[in-house]
This record gives C-alpha cells, structure tokens and sequence, in this order.
C-alpha cells in the first residue's frame, strides 16, 4: 500500500510502514533539522514533500492508501498548559481533516493511522478526543484506537495513543487489539512479546539513608563524602546538584545502589545498576517517578534520560542510546548524525513515536475482512 507521511519528523511511520512492505509517497515535515535526518536516512528522490501542512492544497497530494500522522502534541500533553485542541499546535489535526475534506471520496485515503499522546483521551474532560471522532465522523470515517506501551517492545515506557481511521465502504480490517506472535523480538532482557492495552472503538519522577534519624548524605564531587564513604560521581553538570542532596550513594557489604530524592512519603526511591533516572529539575521537591526499573522513562525531547552504571556513576544516555530506545537501526542513527547536532538528536528521539509499535500496526494494514 501507499502511504503519505505528515508531521514526518525523522520518519517513523517511514521505518514501520516500509518495513512492512508499504511504500512512501510523499511527507510534510516544517522543523529543518527533522527534515535534514528524514533525507539523510531514507530514499527522499521523487517523493512529494513540502514544509508546512497549512499551506498543502489537497488537489497536490499524491494519491495514496494511508495517511500516517503523529500531529503537534505540545497543547496535549500534561507537561503543555492544556490547551488542547484551543492550541494553536495540536489543532493542526484539522488542517488535516480539511484536506481530506476537499478531496473526493474516491481519492480519499482508506486509512488513516494517528499517534498521540495518552492524555487526548481525557483532556478537557475528554470533550476534545470526542471532537476528534466527530470530526473523523464528518468526513467518512470510523475509528478504533488503543493505548500502546513501547515497554512491550523495547525498554522504554512510553504509552501512546493510536486511533486508526476507517473509510466507510472501503472494507478495512479492524486492527486493534493487537496480539503479537510470540516470537523473539529483542535480544535484550527487557523485552516482552505482547502488546495488549485498553481499546475501543467508535462509528459515524538529597536523598536520605532509611534509618530512624535519618543523616543527609551529601554528593561530593571528588568521589568522598565526609564520612569518607565513597559515593557516586555524576558525570552529568555538577551544576546540576548545587544543593547537593539530589542523589547520594548507599554502599554496604550487601547493596550497592543509590537513592534519589522523590515526593514520596520516604523522600527517596532506589536505583539499582542498570535503572533509568530522570534528572530533570534535581532540585524540585514535588518530582516523583524518576526511577525506571531496568527501562528507561519517557524519553523527551531534552537531556534529561541517565542510568546508573555497574561503576556506580550517573551517566547520560547518549543520543545513540536515545535513538535505539525508539526502534532506530545504528545506520540510521549515523545518517543523521552527520547532519545534525546532539542536541537535535536528543530532541528528535525525544518527539518520536517508536517504530516497533508502528511496525505492528502496518502488518495490519490492507487485508480484507
């Protein structure tokens, strides 16, 4: 099947889909150094593209079967100020709609494959995810969604929504619940083999040691504390823990982790080797859920994403280690590399959907009832 990739980014609905044997159009993707690591990685000669969806007059848009479309998520997500579709980026979902409105039913896509954020379901009191389905309905199409957690595939707990359109009188096949095969998809140990979550369907994240009292170990950077305990050294900003109780270790003969600060009732939550630590806002006093045990927490479009090492030291993720998170192939990863810097790296990572999860859906894609 053909397929038009819009709001494209660096191309994952690009790598799932054509991994599952559909073929790339065209794509529309406004932010430069995204469109720089879209041309870098795939095959971009003589595909339509263009920079801004607002401006694409439909009777331009090639022909195709599928519409793939993660659409701006800043007025969703709870991190946003809750604009919701009243925002002037997550109502870019409508210049989509209108394009598929000021095309004929004939030259209509028969599928429309959308990702967003989890909290479209219930922000403003789910009134907006409801104009959703009114307007899908509008223009001819049912709708199914399901919410997705790439931890199901890879080691990144990153839940999603994905509704997929379906053009009356077309015959699709509905898509979700979707239940994988069990066969092996990762090597790594944290890789599991199904993907099942809530679905539906619709028509027309310093720290303390745990005693009584307990005493404020305190981060220095030269490695000792003044109990001469050794403790961990950040190889992230030492900026970043100016007040010095973010994180402290907690070495005995029989453990070996750290505990980091969080709102909770104990004040902390420890890390083991291997965990994930969102180090984001090391001084605030109301984070909670900063520990990823043995995956990585949401990844966003900043450097906030580190792990705690088998030497006991905080270490950013690289980009590297960002883009893998998200189902990209190292060759990928290096393609755009030479055209983009780390902080772009961090931020595309960060704005992507997860390929794998997308793969899953596109072997759905175009069969018959």
């Amino acid at each position: 099947m053909k397929f038009l990739d819009l709001f494209a980014g660096i191309g994952v609905f690009h790598s799932g889909m054509e991994k599952a044997g559909h073929e790339c159009v065209g794509y529309v993707e406004i932010d430069k150094f995204a469109r720089a690591s879209y041309q870098a990685i795939y095959k971009t000669e003589g595909l339509y593209t263009t920079n801004d969806i607002r401006t694409v007059r439909a009777s331009e848009l090639p022909r195709s079967d599928v519409w793939c479309f993660g659409f701006p998520c800043q007025d969703i997500s709870v991190a946003g100020k809750q604009k919701g579709f009243a925002g002037a980026r997550s109502s870019l979902f409508f210049a989509t709609t209108r394009l598929i409105r000021d095309l004929g039913e004939e030259d209509r896509p028969s599928y429309l494959v959308i990702e967003n954020v989890k909290n479209l379901l219930s922000i403003n009191g789910g009134f907006d995810f409801l104009k959703l389905q009114i307007e899908l309905d509008e223009i001819g199409y049912d709708c199914e969604w399901d919410v997705l957690d790439t931890a199901e595939v890879l080691p990144q707990h990153r839940e999603r929504v994905y509704i997929v359109g379906h053009l009356r009188g077309r015959g699709t096949r509905k898509i979700f619940p979707i239940i994988r095969n069990r066969e092996q998809v990762d090597n790594g140990p944290n890789t599991v083999n199904t993907i099942t979550a809530r679905y539906g369907e619709a028509q027309g994240t310093g720290a303390y040691i745990a005693e009584s009292k307990p005493p404020k170990i305190v981060v220095n950077p030269h490695g000792f504390n003044k109990g001469g305990v050794k403790d961990i050294s950040p190889t992230i900003t030492a900026g970043s823990f100016k007040d010095n109780t973010f994180v402290a270790s907690c070495l005995t003969p029989n453990r070996n982790s750290a505990l980091i600060r969080e709102a909770t009732e104990k004040g902390y939550k420890e890390a083991n080797v291997g965990d994930s630590i969102n180090i984001s806002q090391p001084n605030s006093k109301t984070r909670r859920g900063r520990i990823g045990a043995q995956k990585a927490n949401t990844l966003t479009a900043g450097e906030v994403q580190a792990t705690l090492t088998k030497e006991m030291r905080i270490r950013k993720l690289t980009p590297l280690e960002c883009w893998r998170l998200q189902g990209f192939t190292d060759d990928q990863f290096y393609k755009a590399a030479e055209v983009c810097s780390n902080s772009q790296l961090y931020k595309q990572a960060g704005n992507s959907v997860s390929v794998p999860v997308v793969y899953e859906i596109a072997k759905k894609l175009g069969f018959k009832e």
